[in-house]
């Protein structure tokens, strides 16, 4: 044994507490798991399923995933300079990020706001997204808690209790908008992540799913039974997020990985046990 990962995990049922592992309620940011959330004020809109789908994306700028990207800065009528996400690999377009970044331009274009500084918190387009976070777990706007993520935009500090009821809703196509957004993750699920990536594996393996991953080992599920799942690995590392949602979710691939070496070799493996 060469290293142990705390995760706390919840599934909640009908709003309530069905099972727990750890401390249901441990506050942690949503990171990049909530960005179903912050597609939502794009559905009104219309866009094609592959580019709402990209704007919920932490993508591995693969091909298909840049192509989405692309087609929605030309939508919103902008340009990769125009993204604020910063640059990866020397690129502000293969930021994991940009599909998201790509649709709040959009939003401000459609809107009509200026597109300069839409990552701000006192930006329209962030404040917008308040609104509609603080509604979705129920709490007055200005009781949010929030921090700067890793792209710029503000992230919000919530329960995992208060993660999966949000996930749970969305697959029920809750709060409005969220049927559309359901749609488009579910029909691109490998534009979501990547091949080898959480939310990705864990949608194909669970038709009907949406599942969304964060930095800092987040990882929120909704069920096609209406059930949310949500876990936060205590000391961030992402790769213990695998083999606990293989645990929660009943998914044997996902419970116990290989770990290889550079040359490809299986030299070990990541497993959970509750």
């Amino acid at each position: 044994m060469e290293s142990r990962h705390l995760v706390h995990a919840v599934v909640v049922r009908d709003g309530e507490v069905a099972e727990a592992w750890g401390d249901p309620h441990v506050v942690s940011f949503v990171r990049s798991a909530g960005k179903p959330l912050q597609a939502l004020p794009l559905v009104p809109f219309e866009l094609p399923d592959d580019e709402l789908a990209i704007a919920c994306a932490s993508h591995e700028a693969l091909p298909e995933q840049l192509v989405a990207v692309r087609a929605l800065l030309a939508r919103a009528g902008a340009a990769t300079e125009d993204l604020e996400c910063g640059a990866e690999h020397g690129s502000k377009l293969r930021h994991n990020c940009s599909g998201k970044h790509a649709g709040f331009l959009f939003l401000a274009h459609r809107r009509g706001w200026s597109s300069e500084g839409y990552r701000l918190p006192e930006h329209p387009v962030q404040q917008n997204v308040r609104k509609l976070v603080a509604a979705a777990v129920g709490k007055d706007p200005a009781d949010l808690d929030t921090a700067v993520d890793g792209c710029g935009v503000p992230t919000f500090a919530l329960s995992l209790v208060e993660m999966a009821r949000v996930f749970g809703a969305l697959v029920r196509g809750e709060p409005a908008g969220a049927d559309a957004v359901v749609r488009a993750m579910t029909a691109h699920p490998q534009l979501i992540g990547g091949p080898g990536a959480v939310d990705t594996l864990v949608m194909r393996a669970l038709p009907g799913s949406v599942a969304k991953r964060g930095a800092e080992g987040v990882l929120c599920v909704g069920l096609a039974d209406g059930a949310g799942i949500a876990l936060k690995v205590d000391d961030g590392a992402n790769r213990a997020a695998y083999a606990a949602a293989g645990l929660v979710l009943g998914i044997a691939e996902l419970r116990e990985r290989p770990v290889r070496n550079s040359r490809g070799e299986t030299v070990g493996t990541i497993s959970a046990t509750a």
